[in-house]
């Protein structure tokens, strides 16, 4: 087969979307398919072209296999409605373009991840204008999750973005979900259960796994020897609600042998920064975005893993990757994610749930680990074992080979 795969976000880029596409489509390389990727010049989540796509409107370079046409995207540092529309239709516009003037040849499908949902409307051109079946992956419900947080509120725009979801849903020969809150919230707006496919997410259990040394060299490193290291690895944004990890470490300020370490950027970064400024914090360390393959290295190093969301409905449905990537580095979790997530929680035995955005909750949780070191190591142990068993993510890119082969 070959499958034309959208996807605006994708290494070297470093986050959950682009790792998910990027060994999905490694599994379809791997099972003897060809993919071509559209996705953007490199900028996110600064917002700032890479030095060596600048002045390009579009670059087109293998990544280990796969066919990567790169496209220009309107981007800026400040994140406001206008600036991200801009740079998602600036994504949406050229994605169409190069699907029909550079993606040349038959292809078997397209194959589109959302969000952001105007990927999946220049999937749905590319599918309608060459006559590609389309296969539609939906990660997160937008626009539905971005009302719940706050950052949409015009009503004619929610109505429009809706209809274009819906539009989405229809065209898709199949819609792939990654959670069972995800495909139960479908099933309740009139998607055909048949027509939905769970793949959640996983973590790729080959390079996600314990390091103990390189994690004692990045402690030595950063000076943080002896100490029991919270550590968050992932996107600075609104929804992660971070600001209570910050709080929690102020009060627990005069307690030597804790220390908080946050890795990445995102939004919310400047934010957080002057926060952390302003509460004059020793026992916190926040660092820059590091590449996907510094990352086990990072959880190796910790003695627990913070996996954040804020207090919303909608979250109950949602089950994080970066939970599966502490496991499988042997990292027990601290997560403030009720229901799907807490349940996965409780079946892997793997750490400790507190109310989101409750600080004191934080504050008691760490203290009973800090003072359970047996306690932690288990919880690292069998989270490892979960994650082999049951949310390796090359057995999730072979479900994926196996749905689009019986489809197609």
């Amino acid at each position: 087969m070959r499958i034309l795969y959208l996807s605006q976000y994708f290494p070297p880029e470093v986050g959950a979307t682009q790792t998910r596409a990027y060994e999905m489509a490694q599994g379809l390389l791997r099972a003897g398919h060809q993919v071509t990727m559209l996705a953007e010049v490199p900028n996110h989540p600064e917002g700032v072209i890479r030095p060596e796509y600048r002045g390009k409107f579009w670059v087109r370079e293998p990544l280990d296999g796969i066919d990567v046409i790169r496209v220009w995207v309107k981007t800026a540092p400040a994140k406001t409605f206008k600036t991200r529309m801009a740079f998602y239709l600036s994504y949406m516009l050229n994605a169409v373009l190069a699907g029909l003037l550079l993606a040349r040849g038959r292809y078997d499908a397209t194959y589109a991840t959302s969000p952001p949902l105007f990927v999946g409307a220049a999937a749905l051109v590319l599918s309608w204008l060459r006559r590609f079946p389309l296969v539609f992956e939906v990660r997160d419900l937008w626009p539905e999750s971005a009302v719940a947080l706050g950052e949409l509120h015009n009503p004619r725009f929610i109505r429009w973005a809706t209809a274009l979801e819906e539009a989405c849903y229809r065209r898709a020969r199949r819609i792939v979900v990654v959670t069972e809150g995800m495909r139960n919230r479908l099933i309740e707006r009139g998607i055909p259960g048949e027509k939905l496919t769970l793949i959640p997410n996983g973590a790729n259990t080959e390079l996600f796994q314990p390091q103990p040394a390189a994690g004692q060299q990045l402690r030595a490193a950063l000076r943080l020897e002896g100490k029991f290291l919270i550590a968050y690895a992932g996107i600075h944004g609104i929804a992660q609600g971070l600001e209570t990890a910050l709080v929690a470490a102020n009060q627990l300020r005069n307690d030597p042998r804790l220390h908080f370490l946050f890795i990445g950027e995102g939004p919310r970064k400047a934010e957080l920064l002057a926060l952390k400024a302003e509460l004059d914090l020793p026992n916190v360390t926040m660092l820059e975005a590091q590449p996907r393959e510094a990352i086990p290295a990072y959880l190796s190093a910790a003695d627990v893993a913070l996996i954040p969301l804020r207090r919303l409905e909608l979250f109950k449905g949602a089950v994080p990757s970066k939970l599966f990537d502490a496991w499988a580095c042997g990292c027990p979790v601290l997560m403030s994610i009720d229901g799907e997530a807490r349940a996965v929680l409780e079946r892997a035995q793997g750490g400790v749930f507190f109310p989101p955005e409750d600080v004191e909750a934080l504050v008691q949780a760490i203290n009973r680990l800090q003072a359970a070191p047996d306690a932690c190591k288990r919880f690292g142990e069998n989270g490892r074992r979960f994650v082999e068993a049951h949310y390796s993510r090359q057995a999730q890119a072979q479900s994926l080979v196996a749905l689009l082969e019986k489809l197609l």
